[in-house]
């Protein structure tokens, strides 16, 4: 069997039973951003191609320990064996460990950056999206007003100026997006307009 066909076969569709910010369609941008980043760095394509495939798979067993337990799957994935050295393995598990953007640390590795930076996928309308889906599927009980007041908060903790997030590679798009959406957090008008639109779209 190849590489490609093991990824789509048996790990993606895991992504299936994730919640709605973690779906088969967010794994399969991470995958696309990290090929798009693995040749602008010249990094081993089919490593950067499984960092992202399995950089989630651990919000099986939920979201706050997930990066450590993808590590874990990968390690055990005795299947991988067959494409990687134990090497390979090692430094795809740290990078998988290492992608929250919560981390305390930065990346132990250039995978570790790749799959960070890929991960971050800041296309504003698709981060906007992404929380108030998070936001309905994790704490269905809140009201509307509850659901804007987290994901106001959680914009401003992670992605304003001071958040928590950080960029590590120059030649990252990401840049130019984290700038265009956090004009669009300061506009809290055309926020509160926006919240809105998806709130009532994603409630349908």
């Amino acid at each position: 069997m190849k590489l490609q066909d093991y990824i789509e076969q048996q790990i993606l569709p895991r992504y299936d039973s994730f919640d709605g910010a973690h779906t088969r369609t967010h794994v399969e941008n991470v995958i696309r951003n990290s090929a798009e980043l693995a040749k602008l760095y010249n990094a081993d394509a089919q490593m950067c191609y499984v960092i992202a495939a399995y950089h989630d798979l651990g919000c099986c067993e939920g979201r706050e320990q997930h990066h450590i337990v993808s590590g874990r799957i990968i390690m055990a994935d005795k299947n991988l064996t067959q494409w990687f050295t134990r090497e390979q393995i090692q430094t795809m598990k740290e990078a998988v460990e290492d992608h929250r953007a919560s981390s305390d640390h930065e990346p132990r590795s250039l995978y570790g950056k790749i799959v960070a930076e890929a991960d971050r996928d800041i296309d504003p309308d698709t981060t906007l999206r992404r929380t108030v889906q998070f936001g309905l599927d994790h704490y269905p009980s809140l009201t509307k007003e509850e659901q804007y007041s987290r994901f106001l908060a959680h914009l401003k903790e992670k992605y304003a100026p001071g958040g928590y997030l950080k960029l590590y590679l120059d030649k990252s798009p990401n840049k130019a997006r984290l700038a265009e959406l956090r004009r669009i957090i300061a506009d809290k008008d055309a926020l509160a307009r926006r919240f809105d639109e998806l709130y009532r779209e994603e409630r349908s």
